[in-house]
């Protein structure tokens, strides 16, 4: 709430405003979020090989984030801590992926989301594409704040039948299961424009929520071509991948063209991030490992960001920043708040990106878990000092990310003192959550 009064000064001060912007206008939002993409795999992190001018367009016209990462190394953490705004360990059971045939978990109905708190405020609320925070109904986007809903409850699905890897169908229009032609990339980009027609004339928050590029690795010509579920993770080349990318991309340039054409783009956060690092075909750049781990392969992502008016065109930020932030930006930009037994665990990212604010020291951790795997890795970011503990193995690892952004060099064993005052950070903030499961 205290930035609402900064915001309307800032985006009617008349610099880069245009005049369809109304006074008092509620900023709207459309949150465009990929699925195991990789760090280096959009051109304007670096990527040679695929075309990304949509998103790299957004960068031009806002912020490019360097030191962003996702709020888990798999896709449902990283989707809890954006709902909610909180650590997803705070609710236990949802940091790691829910996968096919869990269906007695997911973001229980008590939960209050962002969609919840925006749709409360008196904005029109809508999902277009993957939610991966349970099946059964009372944990379903429409009973988290969603008005709207299509899209896929699940993590994957085959792009052209919409069935699971265990081959339950999974394609939903609200509540119903629905069956229509078509790959998923451009269903989602189809009703996403169906949703902001909608919407378009009250404050709105659309959730753009791609399963792309996450396998079965299917592009959009490859109908026909279904795998069987032990082909899934394997079958697919990095030509396929790209070309999935590129159709996402194509997807978010026609949602961009819309905000144009009704004249809501000076009006609307427009933020791109994935929801964990790449895996398989992707490119990480010069980051080690991959998805799944908390080594920044697995948790640093590509984060872009626009707001005409508010943030600076073509900027780059080197402001530490995490999934569950832009739940707290969103919500004070719209004048929102968590209750207070629920505080939101990220930070207000707007005062820094306008230049208002200066940029903050921030202390983030993860926790990695997964079913049936002993292993259990907790990672604090402390400043730019990194610390991953191997729980299984009594491994310590130590990185000084402002000169080792790979994590090649461990300097644990040089640096006790500060591995023990990670380590402690890490045994006080894991106090404070649920115990994995």
């Amino acid at each position: 709430m205290r930035y609402v009064a900064l915001l309307v000064v800032m985006l009617y001060a008349g610099v880069g405003c245009a005049a369809t912007v109304k006074q008092g206008q509620k900023p709207n939002v459309v949150f465009i979020l990929a699925d195991d993409l990789g760090y280096a795999d959009v051109g304007c992190y670096g990527a040679t090989d695929i075309r990304t001018p949509n998103i790299d367009r957004l960068r031009n016209e806002g912020v490019k984030f360097t030191d962003f990462y996702a709020n888990g190394p798999v896709c449902t953490p990283t989707r809890c801590g954006l709902m909610t705004g909180r650590y997803q360990q705070r609710i236990g059971g949802l940091e790691y992926a829910i996968n096919s045939g869990m269906r007695g978990l997911g973001l229980p109905g008590g939960e209050k989301t962002i969609a919840n708190y925006l749709r409360d405020g008196g904005y029109a609320t809508a999902m277009s594409g993957k939610w991966h925070l349970g099946t059964e109904k009372q944990n379903r986007p429409t009973q988290h704040g969603f008005e709207r809903f299509f899209g896929l409850l699940s993590g994957n699905h085959d792009y052209f039948t919409h069935r699971e890897n265990n081959g339950a169908p999974d394609l939903w229009l609200g509540n119903r299961p629905v069956q229509i032609e078509g790959y998923s990339t451009d269903l989602i980009t189809h009703y996403a424009l169906q949703f902001l027609q909608e919407m378009k004339d009250r404050p709105f928050f659309l959730y753009v929520a791609y399963n792309a590029p996450h396998f079965p690795y299917e592009g959009p010509n490859d109908k026909g071509a279904t795998f069987e579920k032990k082909e899934w993770p394997i079958k697919g080349s990095r030509k396929t991948y790209i070309e999935m990318v590129e159709e996402m991309d194509k997807g978010i340039g026609d949602i961009l063209a819309a905000l144009e054409r009704d004249g809501l783009a000076q009006n609307t956060l427009v933020i791109f991030a994935s929801d964990n690092g790449g895996i398989t075909y992707s490119h990480n750049g010069p980051l080690a490992k991959r998805k799944g781990d908390v080594w920044e392969g697995g948790i640093r992502v590509p984060c872009i960001a626009r707001l005409p008016g508010v943030i600076p065109p073509g900027s780059e930020s080197r402001q530490v920043g995490i999934t569950m932030d832009w739940t707290a930006t969103i919500a004070d930009m719209a004048a929102v708040s968590a209750p207070k037994d629920r505080p939101f665990d990220g930070i207000d990212l707007l005062p820094i990106l306008s230049g208002k604010s200066p940029e903050v020291s921030r202390t983030l951790f993860w926790r990695r878990v997964e079913p049936k795997d002993p292993r259990i890795h907790v990672a604090v970011r402390d400043g730019n000092w990194k610390y991953i503990e191997d729980k299984e193995n009594g491994e310590h690892f130590l990185f000084d990310l402002s000169k080792d952004i790979g994590e090649k060099n461990n300097l644990a064993m040089e640096n006790p003192e500060i591995c023990s005052q990670l380590k402690a950070k890490c045994a006080e903030w894991e106090k404070q959550m649920k115990p994995p499961i």
